[in-house]
């Protein structure tokens, strides 16, 4: 079985490797990972995105080794589209959170226009912090909490713009 999924992953955090670990439980992934382009056009909020590269390096060695656990594959692709990788012919299941559930209906949409059969929809739910709220990728640029959804008042954010060099050593947002 071949599944996709799809996100910015900036910073991948606890939420984001309970999707990673449902799909490889169900078989070989691919993961769309938004160009520097899309990235800032998908937020809700505006901050600054990083690099692809980077956000890419990162991924990857999150991905590995939950592929060497369930002995799967994984490749990450560049999404330069909101409805991504998906919409080709070769995958099975689409990975989505329930605020992208509406996404995926759109990419069997357009699959069913181009003659394809509708993916399977896997709806992973969110993981939430200590203080009862999901782990979001927004709260941890914004400080509020780190990628474990631990509480962490003391912390400086991520604002709209690229960090300076010096800015950034102080910060692991």
């Amino acid at each position: 079985m071949h599944v996709a999924l799809g996100g910015t992953f900036d910073p991948v955090h606890d939420g984001h490797l309970a999707l990673f670990e449902r799909a490889f439980e169900l078989g070989d992934v691919t993961v769309g990972l938004t160009s520097d382009e899309l990235a800032p056009k998908t937020r809700h909020v505006d901050r600054y995105v990083r690099s692809f590269e980077d956000r890419k390096n990162d991924l990857v060695a999150e991905l590995e080794p939950l592929a060497a656990a369930h002995d799967r594959e994984f490749e990450v692709r560049k999404l330069t589209e909101p409805t991504g990788i998906a919409t080709e012919q070769k995958f099975d299941v689409l990975i989505v959170s329930p605020e992208t559930r509406e996404g995926g209906e759109r990419i069997n949409e357009i699959r069913r226009e181009r003659g394809y059969d509708p993916l399977d929809i896997e709806v992973v739910e969110h993981v939430s912090a200590e203080d009862g709220e999901r782990i979001s990728s927004t709260r941890i640029v914004k400080g509020e909490i780190d990628r474990h959804g631990n509480v962490t008042p003391e912390r400086d954010g991520r604002g709209p713009k690229q960090p300076s060099t010096e800015d950034s050593e102080r910060s692991d947002a």
